[in-house]
């Protein structure tokens, strides 16, 4: 038996492919908001899941791996001493100034950490690329932001403020959308960094009466080349922001968790899950952007209640003398409501497909070129395959509505 649903969803092909755009555009907004929302949350905790790390320590005043207060490399030696601590690494971060000569300045987020080690994960590279940052001075960096560091150029030298950076490799899946480019080095050159990168000198003059001073940076602004000082040794004193433990095997996290804080003056410490999840919620509640996401998703589902419920409500009235017939030969109201949504029906599937297919695409091109995750996974997808359906079949009951008055006596009126 022919369908009539089908024949009244493609008897007008234009008002059917104007039905489509909406349905995708309203599926495409769903869709990319609620993947820029999941992937931005877990874009700032990629560190954390990626570490091997059981437990992270770091300072009470801890808000984010970007807000934070600084920890003594004392500290980190001091926690592979206690009873059940199989391995201590120090991390440290800092936002840094790179410059490559004759572009403009860009702000960078530094980590340092320690390349023999095993906890510290900059994202997907090789071993052999990780083992390159025993040299002083070099740098992993993100392959999304080549462009945006200036790096395209291979005579381009960038520095970190007035001390050299030789890119030995690049990652990926290490970026936060939240941060600056990310600068993966050793912790001894990190520590280089912070240090010493940035030593401005100030040179005042008396012009006039006057007394004019100016900061200037001479080492950064010059081209000519300069030998790097060798990076200074570590110290006990040196500032870390993070202490990444691995238990030894069968040791109780909490009592662990416990005794570093007690051992370690002015510590907190997390397992990775809690660290993740305080990361995530700061980002998503405290900032807002997990409401401005949502509220766009809101109104992708908005728009496209409107334009189905237009075209359904369209279609049904200009085949009221055929639904005034059917009920005429004796058709139930149900059979009737139920052409209307197996109507609907299509056009939820019809406008769902090529979204979610467009969608795809775009989310890997924004990884791939910009570094940006949308993530759009099989849970993500069947989410809004249904809220989709719940859309149209939403709209179709505004359709309903004019149906449920039809007089089959309308078939019989010239």
């Amino acid at each position: 038996m022919v369908s009539i649903a089908r024949k009244n969803l493609f008897e007008d092909i234009p008002r059917f492919l104007v039905a489509q755009a909406g349905i995708m555009f309203a599926v495409s907004l769903v869709t990319i908001q609620t993947g820029i929302l999941q992937g931005f949350s877990r874009s700032t905790t990629l560190l954390i899941n990626q570490s091997n790390a059981d437990i992270w320590v770091v300072s009470q005043d801890f808000v984010n791996l970007d807000l934070t207060s600084s920890l003594l490399l004392k500290q980190a030696t001091d926690a592979a001493d206690l009873e059940g601590v199989k391995i201590a690494e120090p991390v440290v971060t800092s936002p840094a100034r790179w410059r490559v000569q004759g572009k403009e300045l860009t702000s960078v987020r530094l980590y340092g950490f320690l390349p023999q080690g095993q906890l510290f994960v900059p994202g997907d590279t090789e071993t052999e690329t990780i083992q390159k940052l025993e040299n002083p001075y070099t740098a992993i960096i993100e392959q999304s932001n080549l462009n945006s560091l200036h790096l395209n150029q291979k005579e381009h030298k960038p520095k970190i403020s007035s001390l050299p950076v030789q890119v030995v490799g690049t990652t990926r899946n290490a970026q936060s959308i939240v941060s600056g480019a990310f600068v993966f080095t050793s912790l001894q050159t990190a520590q280089t960094y912070i240090k010493r990168g940035f030593s401005p000198s100030i040179n005042c003059q008396l012009q006039n009466g006057e007394l004019n001073c100016q900061t200037l940076y001479q080492q950064e602004d010059s081209e000519q080349p300069q030998t790097a000082p060798s990076p200074d040794p570590l110290s006990s004193t040196d500032p870390i922001h993070y202490i990444l433990i691995q238990a030894e095997p069968d040791t109780n996290l909490e009592t662990l968790k416990q005794r570093l804080q007690e051992n370690l003056a002015g510590t907190q410490a997390y397992t990775s899950e809690e660290i993740a999840l305080k990361v995530r919620t700061y980002w998503q509640q405290r900032t807002g952007i997990g409401f401005i996401l949502g509220l766009g998703a809101v109104v992708g589902v908005i728009v496209g209640v409107v334009i189905v419920g237009q075209i359904l409500y369209s279609s049904v009235s200009d085949h009221l003398k055929e639904f005034g017939t059917l009920k005429a030969m004796g058709a139930s109201n149900p059979m009737i409501y139920g052409i209307i949504i197996e109507q609907a029906l299509y056009m939820a599937i019809l406008g769902y497909l090529p979204g979610i297919l467009l969608c795809w695409g775009l989310s890997q091109w924004a990884m791939a070129t910009q570094g940006i995750l949308i993530l759009i996974n099989p849970l993500t997808a069947l989410s809004v395959l249904g809220i989709t359906m719940s859309m149209c079949v939403g709209s179709a009951l505004f359709a309903i509505q004019k149906v449920t008055h039809v007089d089959p006596i309308i078939v019989f009126k010239a």
